[in-house]
């Protein structure tokens, strides 16, 4: 009796760590949007650079207090990986995504009432089309393998490695590089510079996903589990 409340206090621990952690990096994505339009004068993209080092600097900051409750997911991509992949079990994958979901969406409220602006709002940003929805596909696909060698190989790394690779896909892909079905949703829920249209929202979360398992597959063979490594040099 006592082991199972052990289990299920762990989890409830590991949740809550991964709803806080979203919810601050949903605050620190919009919060810098609203913050770099007001502060930029009309340059779109130094807007977007103080966007890129609000977010970049907050995720080497949350993987670093949060990873060793969680692993700092705080993306439902990531925890899908971490499933299809027999790391994280499939209740827990669900638990935590739910949990990602929850914390976007506070963080994002969080964000607007930071700055004075209606809570409830949906976003008119349109954000469509073959280049954006690839650009999802690679933002991802990219994301997934910096996690997948770091950890494979220097898993202290893996914070720096992943703000770093965030920073820089923010300017390399036309879709600023959401990488994330968690953050596209709550980004639907705000009419801000970090917005995006609810239309938007479900071919980006496909190119997502197709990002993700394209990265599954390629880990797979790059980074290939010890036992099968084992097999490999034998």
């Amino acid at each position: 009796m006592r082991g199972k409340k052990d289990v299920s206090e762990k989890l409830a621990h590991r949740l809550l760590a991964e709803g806080l952690g979203t919810a601050f990096l949903l605050a620190a994505i919009v919060g810098s949007g609203i913050m770099g339009v007001k502060l930029a004068g009309g340059n779109a993209g130094l807007a977007l650079l103080a966007n890129t080092l609000a977010t970049g600097a907050i995720l080497i900051v949350l993987i670093l207090i949060f990873g060793p409750i969680s692993g700092a997911h705080l993306n439902p991509a990531v925890s899908l990986a971490s499933a299809l992949k027999h790391v994280l079990p499939w209740p827990d994958c669900f638990a935590y995504v739910g949990a990602q979901l929850v914390g976007a969406v506070l963080g994002t409220w969080a964000a607007h009432l930071m700055f004075g602006q209606p809570l409830w709002q949906i976003s008119t940003t349109l954000r469509t089309g073959p280049a954006q929805w690839f650009s999802e596909s690679v933002a991802t696909f990219g994301l997934l393998l910096t996690i997948f060698g770091c950890v494979a190989h220097t898993p202290a790394a893996t914070p720096y490695a992943v703000g770093l690779y965030i920073a820089a896909a923010y300017w390399f892909t036309a879709s600023t590089s959401f990488a994330n079905p968690a953050v596209t949703i709550a980004r639907a829920l705000s009419n801000t510079f970090a917005g995006i249209a609810p239309s938007g929202v479900p071919a980006f979360i496909l190119a997502q996903t197709a990002g993700m398992l394209a990265a599954v597959t390629f880990s797979a063979t790059l980074w290939p589990s010890r036992k099968h490594a084992d097999r490999l040099q034998s």
